[in-house]
């Protein structure tokens, strides 16, 4: 049966490119076998209420070989005053160790805009 190989969605036989996102299908026996994952091989690294500062240390991680996943737990619907978003961070457990270093040395790196003044 074609699969498309981007999003994993089967289609009938002769359908020969994915409509969604015109990918070349593949068959599924070709597609890679994908490690099964639990809740339990993840832990939790970082918490923040800025999507944009949990995605860029994501990307830190990722340049040093350290595989992220994001959770964002946004509720822009939510009829009150303030950000009530809760946006987490999560690694493998085995590399826990490496991202902990990496994010603390992106934070002690990331000085703001009156730091950088001083060293003028």
């Amino acid at each position: 049966m074609p699969v498309c190989p981007n999003c994993n969605y089967e289609y009938v036989e002769g359908v020969t490119i994915c409509p969604d996102c015109n990918t070349a299908l593949v068959d599924e026996k070709d597609l890679p076998k994908i490690e099964e994952l639990s809740e339990k091989d993840w832990v939790l690294v970082y918490t923040s209420g800025d999507e944009y500062e949990v995605q860029m240390l994501k990307e830190v991680l990722e340049s040093g070989g350290v595989e992220a996943n994001v959770l964002s737990q946004k509720d822009r619907n939510f009829p009150a005053p303030g950000d009530f978003s809760i946006v987490k961070l999560f690694v493998r457990k085995s590399d826990l160790k490496q991202a902990l270093n990496y994010i603390e040395d992106a934070k002690k790196n990331n000085s703001g805009p009156e730091e950088n003044s001083e060293e003028s």
